[in-house]
């Protein structure tokens, strides 16, 4: 939604999307924020905790199946497996979605890679569906004043207009934009050294599987060092996304960059921060 400075500051239930890649510090805003009557809703921790969460337990159980020991002790019903999914430790969910390569150093084949892809997209698809329900918890259930929503990096890869106008009519969308070299280049490498599950537009995947492979003179996806592969995919990722966060940002909502980001401290630090980048889309 678009709102002046002035409903802005006069709006009471305050809710906030944040639109950005992985790594840009959604998550971390997100967690100052619930200190200060904000409630914290993870699109991607409601995606592990529902909508994949049988899938996910399903991989889980396969996995034990295979080691005699367990697969004993879970037909008998003498233990059972969880998933103890954090909001900030999105494990369960990285483990599901996996990383595309050679099976025999931790990969997933291609053709159940985009499987697990397709499901992940559907799961986020109706996660952002549940944030008018998640906005009325939070008030009515939880005594929430405002909510703040920490989106997947993946929403402008949906390409689901259903699931971004969700998000228009119930949120104020902003997104965290890097602008310096260097950020960038260091949120390339957060994200290579502690990595989020990560979606592909299907055009995309199928470029980037065949430029890697003609770059590493390779013929087969199974082939692929699934680490290496994923280091090399994400700065491409990264470029391919700048420009559709941008084309749902400009006409929807409103820009702040991490360097802004960067220096808030608190609740106060967050609106004003929000208030610069409505004053900004006005001319102000």
């Amino acid at each position: 939604m678009r709102l002046t400075l002035d409903q802005f500051r006069q709006w009471r239930h305050r809710n906030i999307t944040l639109l950005g890649m992985s790594g840009v510090g959604k998550t971390h805003l997100a967690s100052m924020l619930r200190e200060h009557e904000w409630f914290h809703y993870s699109v991607d921790y409601r995606i592990g905790t529902r909508y994949l969460d049988e899938e996910i337990m399903d991989l889980i159980k396969w996995q034990a199946m295979q080691v005699p020991f367990l697969r004993d002790l879970l037909r008998k019903d003498w233990i059972y497996i969880r998933n103890n999914i954090k909001v900030n430790d999105l494990g369960p969910v990285l483990s599901f979605v996996g990383k595309l390569g050679n099976p025999e150093l931790g990969g997933v084949p291609l053709e159940e890679f985009q499987r697990r892809q397709a499901l992940y997209r559907a799961a986020e698809i109706r996660a952002i569906h549940d944030i008018r329900l998640f906005i009325d918890k939070a008030q009515d259930i939880y005594g929430y004043s405002h909510l703040v929503n920490d989106v997947a990096g993946s929403l402008c890869d949906l390409e689901d207009d259903g699931a971004i106008g969700e998000l228009i009519r119930h949120t104020l969308i902003l997104y965290i934009e890097v602008t310096e070299p260097e950020e960038e280049q260091e949120l390339i490498r957060r994200a290579q050294s502690s990595p989020k599950p990560l979606y592909f537009r299907p055009d995309f995947l199928q470029l980037a599987v065949r430029d890697y492979l003609a770059e590493h003179n390779m013929e087969y996806a199974a082939e692929m060092d699934p680490e290496d592969f994923t280091r090399w995919v994400f700065p491409r990722l990264f470029a391919a996304r700048v420009p559709r966060y941008r084309a749902i940002a400009d006409p929807h909502g409103y820009t702040v960059t991490s360097r802004e980001v960067s220096r808030v401290r608190d609740e106060a630090d967050f609106i004003e921060m929000v208030e610069r980048a409505i004053d900004r889309q006005q001319g102000g």
